[in-house]
């Protein structure tokens, strides 16, 4: 599936630029071709109006004032070669009738005589009666109109060569023509006609196609090559989600599936009891009771982890004492503490101004022992045991947050630290203010001794549905491995960071730091 979708992004890619490359590709030819010819008509017109200026004009009868004129054509074309040898221009000169008078070109052409001076493109082939003949003229403008026809077999008795053709099939020639009507007054002259070969402009348009087409073949390889590395790593993400996702689902499944099998079971069983003992029945209603609200926190934690992910959660921040929410959170704990014989103890110490030296403050509870912090930038200070006493009003750890959101963050880390700790041990948590440049945070460490997590598994422990070991899920029957990942996306939600430091048999210790931020 993965390989298809990238399959496609890579040839859309590839077929977008594609596309563009030959929009891009085709105006270029385009806009290249038009300036060709258009330079090359300037360079006609030119010679036309260079030519024109050039020519002898005189009396027919040089005796008679105000007589017929006429244009030696001797004196007039005798020094023009000079003007297309550069170029391959020819020049063509036709009497006021249209009679082909001179000429450069080798032979004349069979071309009707048209008035162009925008200039007009002649395909001319050689037809069966040996002559040059125009079979295609494009494009004929609006001033076109027809003089006279040259004829084939009217040879000039002036012909005389200005340039070399061009080499063209000997059967084909494409000429560039611009021909424009030589008159005095009201008298006409003759007409000038000035072709230039096709050449000029095919030559250089062919390599520019050629080039062109090259560029964009290469183009489109390279694009199609980078098209199917990004469409890898645009699907790399969408990948990563869908194995999270099948991964949740089949642990939200299973997980949900166990309770629900086990309560059918005990319901089946006790209605099959035809003679139904009450002592049996309470034991029944027991673990049905007990699965049903192990499947209402699981319902719960997968409906918040549900609306994180979506981004619908709406966090209602208040400034929050987290000492006192610390203090609150312990107390609800403390009765599972002295039920499995552990030890819970706590303190809390606000930052000093310039260094790391810390005023103790316990958070409203007796003095018992010693607790070293183990995050960084702490000392060893004094440990308190729970002992209830007024709430603390300190300012120092007043917290712009949720208190819903972090009650349940630390009520998670400080259960999993129960549950996780064997009767006798210390579970202990810490509280101190950090100043980082010009900003403050406030660090909460939870520690115990438990049993620990092995190396390879701390990189998971977020992952959700994820349990280290069968002896830390027997350890806790009713967890459903949504406590961490609920933890860290509390955290995340508040900007925080949150890090686990773990031995095997000497114990856990998790570390959360939150950014401080003045209410307002």
């Amino acid at each position: 599936m993965f390989q298809t979708t990238r399959r496609r992004l890579a040839i859309w890619y590839t077929t977008v630029t594609a596309v563009l490359l030959l929009l891009f590709a085709s105006g270029f030819y385009l806009y290249v071709r038009e300036t060709l010819i258009e330079r090359i008509d300037d360079t006609l017109n030119h010679v036309v109006e260079v030519v024109g200026r050039s020519l002898v004009i005189e009396p027919v009868n040089p005796h008679s004032e105000g007589g017929v004129l006429r244009v030696n054509v001797e004196a007039s074309f005798r020094d023009s070669a000079a003007t297309g040898e550069d170029d391959h221009i020819d020049l063509e000169w036709f009497s006021p009738t249209g009679a082909l008078l001179w000429s450069t070109l080798s032979e004349p052409l069979n071309v009707p005589l048209n008035l162009n001076s925008q200039g007009e493109t002649v395909h001319m082939v050689r037809g069966d009666s040996g002559n040059l003949g125009a079979i295609v003229q494009q494009p004929e403008s609006e001033e076109h109109r027809d003089v006279r026809t040259a004829s084939p077999n009217l040879l000039t008795t002036n012909n005389q060569k200005l340039t070399t053709a061009p080499p063209v099939s000997p059967d084909s020639l494409i000429l560039r023509q611009v021909t424009e009507r030589i008159e005095v007054g009201r008298q006409v002259l003759g007409y000038l006609r000035v072709s230039h070969p096709w050449f000029e402009v095919t030559k250089p348009v062919r390599q520019l196609v050629l080039d062109l087409s090259l560029g964009i073949g290469l183009m489109i390889a390279a694009v199609a090559a980078i098209g199917w590395f990004l469409s890898g790593l645009a699907m790399e993400p969408v990948r990563e989600s869908y194995q999270r996702l099948k991964q949740f689902t089949a642990d939200a499944s299973h997980e949900l599936r166990s309770p629900i099998a086990i309560i059918q079971t005990n319901v089946q069983v006790a209605l099959a009891d035809p003679d139904p003992d009450p002592y049996t029945q309470q034991q029944h209603l027991k673990v049905v009771e007990r699965l049903t609200r192990r499947l209402g926190r699981l319902v719960d934690d997968l409906l918040f982890l549900a609306r994180q992910d979506s981004g619908i959660v709406q966090s209602r921040r208040v400034g929050v004492p987290l000492d006192g929410l610390l203090r609150d959170v312990i107390e609800e704990q403390q009765m599972l503490a002295e039920e499995k014989g552990i030890e819970l103890v706590c303190c809390s110490m606000e930052a000093s101004a310039k260094n790391v030296t810390n005023s103790i403050t316990p958070l409203g509870l007796a003095e018992v022992g010693s607790f070293e912090g183990n995050a960084s930038g702490t000392v060893p200070v004094t440990a308190t045991t729970i002992a209830p006493t007024q709430p603390s009003t300190q300012d120092w750890s007043t917290l712009h947050a949720d208190r819903d959101q972090l009650a349940r963050l630390f009520t998670n880390l400080l259960g999993n630290a129960l549950q996780y700790t064997p009767s006798g041990g210390k579970v202990s948590v810490a509280l101190q203010q950090l100043k980082r440049s010009s900003n403050y945070f406030l660090q909460v460490v939870v520690s115990d001794t438990g049993i620990g997590i092995p190396p390879e598994a701390l990189p998971r422990l977020f992952d959700r549905f994820y349990r280290v070991d069968l002896a830390r899920t027997q350890a806790s029957a009713t967890g459903s491995g949504l406590g961490l990942a609920i933890a860290q996306a509390i955290v995340e939600n508040h900007r925080g960071t949150i890090q686990i430091d773990s031995l095997l048999a000497q114990g856990t210790t998790v570390t959360v730091t939150l950014p401080q931020q003045e209410e307002g």
